[in-house]
């Protein structure tokens, strides 16, 4: 019988079809479930920057889209576009660029940034006029629910949740634990 509750383990677990920065064989993986119109996740967002430059290639990053849409109402849009922008391989790009502005994220914002990465506009405006990739968006929202995600950002080091402060220095000290157990 499968379980939907995890008790805090990632369900499921990193696969291909997550977005991925980071070597496969890195022997951290770090999965943020965020929001794009999330403050916290906003406030986050140069952590994680600073926390991927620390660790370098020990680590592998992942992003799984948790929009809350009853509190952000741009947020699961947002979270589109980045599909879209992934869909012409530039996700962490569109990524970035939405995390760095946070408070432009209304459908005209979202098509100026597919023009300034340089994206096929007609192909990404199609995409988010269809929701096209609202499926996909789900499923990660939903593989959140069943990893006991309850709001953003929520992390996962290695499947297992990390609820303790997410500041830089708490974050690279438990990463740090991690590849070095016994220091």
């Amino acid at each position: 019988m499968r379980t939907l509750l995890s008790d805090n383990t990632l369900v499921p677990p990193v696969n291909e079809h997550d977005h991925i920065q980071g070597p496969e064989t890195a022997p951290i993986t770090l999965v943020e479930y965020g929001d794009f119109e999330c403050p916290y996740c906003g406030q986050a967002y140069p952590i994680l920057k600073r926390v991927q430059r620390h660790i370098g290639d020990n680590m592998r990053f992942v992003y799984r889209h948790f929009p809350l849409t009853r509190i952000h109402p741009h947020a699961e849009l947002a979270a589109e576009a980045a599909e879209a922008a992934g869909a012409q391989g530039k996700f962490w790009e569109m990524h970035d660029i939405l995390f760095e502005n946070q408070n432009n994220l209304e459908p005209p914002d979202l098509l100026h940034y597919a023009t300034r990465l340089g994206l096929d506009t007609n192909r990404f405006s199609r995409a988010l006029a269809t929701h096209i990739y609202a499926p996909y968006v789900r499923e990660h929202f939903m593989s959140g629910v069943h990893s006991g995600v309850n709001g953003t950002p929520t992390f996962f080091i290695n499947g297992e949740r990390y609820d303790e402060s997410w500041d830089a220095e708490s974050l690279i000290n438990a990463l740090e634990h991690v590849l070095l157990p016994d220091r």
